[in-house]
């Protein structure tokens, strides 16, 4: 794939290159998914829920959608503060969404990631700092190549003083891009489906895929260029 771009990136016209890119991308990703083949063994699920009640009893969690969970993880991941983040789905009207059933854009969930931190590190208002500086504030449905309603930007809340942050920050945004520019939707939250197994971490497990050489990594250097202090320092 890698010496195909090679071979014809002196001769396309330059949208067939960003089809074909586009396309190729999309090929790959779904034959990574589709060669997952088993999910984890009842001790495994059995050790990922004591895990998860474990957070959930330490940690204050907050809930974002912004486009391709892989990229949107692998952001919150790093923030200082932030001690894990799960990747799954949340926004629709369908039980137990997976990947397949929410690709098909049908259920109305949107990739999504929970995100388990320390307020007395990090606040819920810097976790919105990050989330619109990692995104084109502007695209609807989407984030970069990934579109579709299953990409949409949500912004979850689970308590009034959340939604009056995320309220005052849009109203902010749109004070400067424009009424109605603000793509992020504004949900209460509901529920969250914890994604397949092959999906968390997956930036740390597959950092030479091409998917994250090409869109997941740029993505989070340009959100750490812009907001340093909050990322940790290795």
């Amino acid at each position: 794939m890698k010496a195909f771009f090679l071979q014809y990136n002196s001769i396309l016209p330059e949208f067939m290159k960003r089809i074909i890119y586009f396309f190729s991308l999309l090929a790959l990703c779904q034959f990574n998914a589709s060669c997952q083949s088993n999910g984890p063994s009842k001790a495994e699920q059995s050790e990922n829920m004591q895990r998860l009640a474990a957070l959930q009893n330490n940690f204050d969690v907050a809930y974002f959608a912004s486009g391709c969970f892989w990229c949107v993880e692998a952001i919150y991941e790093r923030l200082d503060g932030v001690e894990a983040v799960i990747s799954g789905y949340s926004g629709g009207h369908t039980q137990n969404p997976t990947y397949d059933s929410s690709n098909t854009g049908l259920t109305g969930h949107a990739e999504s990631v929970m995100v388990f931190y320390q307020s007395g590190k990090i606040s819920f208002q810097q976790l919105l700092e990050v989330y619109f500086a990692s995104q084109n504030i502007s695209q609807f449905n989407g984030q970069g190549p990934d579109n579709g309603p299953q990409y949409r930007s949500i912004l979850f809340y689970k308590t009034a003083e959340e939604k009056e942050l995320i309220d005052q920050k849009i109203k902010a945004l749109e004070a400067e891009l424009g009424k109605g520019r603000v793509a992020a939707e504004v949900l209460l939250f509901e529920k969250f489906w914890i994604g397949e197994d092959y999906h968390q971490d997956y930036e740390q497990k597959h950092p030479n895929h091409p998917y994250i050489q090409n869109i997941s990594v740029p993505r989070l250097q340009r959100v750490q260029a812009k907001l340093p202090a909050l990322f940790k320092q290795h």
